[in-house]
């Protein structure tokens, strides 16, 4: 809109002219110049020189847009975007429908905690017709650790959706549904990834689902900035994959020990080195995600999987549409259920810190092992 021609703004016609005279044939030609400068140039008044601007900036200026406008143009494209819901009714209220489409989802927390479990249930769901809520679809599930389980996941499509995984024919077709790939080095998941750029127009692909990307990067020999290097080709490449599938992407994370000059990173969180030295080691096992800080400014909603004094919690550490949540939850043969709807909003250092303290404790082992 800069370039748009004073000839074809609705100045009036002795303005008008005089710009052209003086060779100014752009809007922004003339907004490049104060006013003091055009009033020497076109030899006009003040008044005159600020009503051409005004005009000539209300033309050429992005209109405005309210909230209300905004959300309206999300509900018209909701096809082009939207959310996914997980069936975790709390969850999904605070997501504004569920996992988010076109960006990249991570689910982050210690081994055994239900990050496979939760990678399951949506795997399922995206593979359901529509009229059930999926997607209709099919899934590339990335199995790094090789925990996918096609008993595990039959046992909750039969629990969550009996009327469809009791009839063997369709059983079948929605576990036919799921594609897994299992790579195992970062190498051969990098020749993988073209294939699987063209399997999500060809297959028609509605979900990809990595479990887990930590577990690729700390298979390889490569270490500081060039292992860094190498992690961010990667990030790039998934993320251009959602945007360029419009398709919810998952992908899971494990924990690493937090340390000192993790915490004093963040001072909005700390409130200064010295209190953080003064903590004594407590009751639980305090730990942060991995892969670093890049690949935390990747991940567009952060999910982070806990267990405190014996509770497992699922909680929004990362959203651009929802505050901090913490729901707790518990893993039954249907999979990962909610144990009340109504979130616990965090604040400080809770946020992003990871809990383990209990968790022995509450893992189902039997459960576990069908992962």
């Amino acid at each position: 809109m800069a370039n748009k021609l004073i000839s074809e703004i609705p100045l009036p016609k002795s303005i008008a002219n005089v710009f052209a005279a003086r060779n100014i044939s752009t809007a922004k030609e003339a907004l490049s110049l104060t006013e003091f400068e055009l009033m020497e140039l076109l030899d006009v008044g003040l008044t005159e020189v600020r009503s051409a601007l005004s005009q000539i900036s209300e033309i050429v200026a992005p209109p405005y847009q309210t909230a209300l406008s905004l959300m309206e143009q999300r509900f018209q494209k909701e096809h082009l975007g939207g959310h996914f819901p997980t069936g975790l009714k709390g969850l999904d209220a605070a997501l504004c429908g569920g996992i988010p489409f076109g960006v990249l989802t991570e689910l982050v927390g210690p081994a055994g905690i239900g990050k496979t479990q939760l990678c399951l249930k949506l795997s399922l769901l995206a593979s359901l017709p529509t009229n059930y809520g999926g997607l209709d679809g099919r899934v590339i599930y990335i199995d790094v650790e090789s925990k996918f389980s096609s008993r595990r996941l039959l046992e909750i499509g039969l629990r969550s959706f009996p009327e469809i995984f009791q009839m063997k024919a369709m059983a079948q077709e929605m576990a036919g549904r799921i594609l897994v790939l299992r790579p195992t080095s970062l190498s051969e998941f990098t020749q993988s990834l073209e294939q699987i750029k063209v399997s999500l127009l060809q297959n028609q692909v509605k979900m990809l689902v990595i479990d887990s990307m930590a577990a690729l990067v700390s298979g390889e020999h490569e270490q500081g900035i060039r292992r860094q290097q190498t992690l961010s080709w990667h990030i790039s490449f998934i993320k251009s994959l959602a945007e360029f599938s419009r398709i919810p992407v998952v992908v899971t994370n494990q924990v690493r020990s937090h340390n000192h000059d993790d915490a004093s990173r963040y001072s909005f969180q700390v409130q200064s080195r010295d209190v953080t030295m003064e903590i004594p080691m407590r009751y639980d096992s305090h730990l942060i995600a991995a892969l670093g800080i890049h690949w935390a400014h990747a991940v567009t909603t952060r999910l982070v999987l806990e267990a405190k004094s014996g509770q497992r919690f699922i909680k929004v550490a990362k959203s651009p549409i929802s505050p901090p949540l913490a729901f707790p939850f518990h893993i039954t043969s249907s999979g990962i259920s909610l144990l009340s709807d109504y979130g616990m909003e965090l604040m400080g250092p809770e946020i992003n810190a990871i809990h383990c303290q209990g968790h022995n404790e509450i893992i189902n082992f039997g459960m576990e092992g069908l992962q």
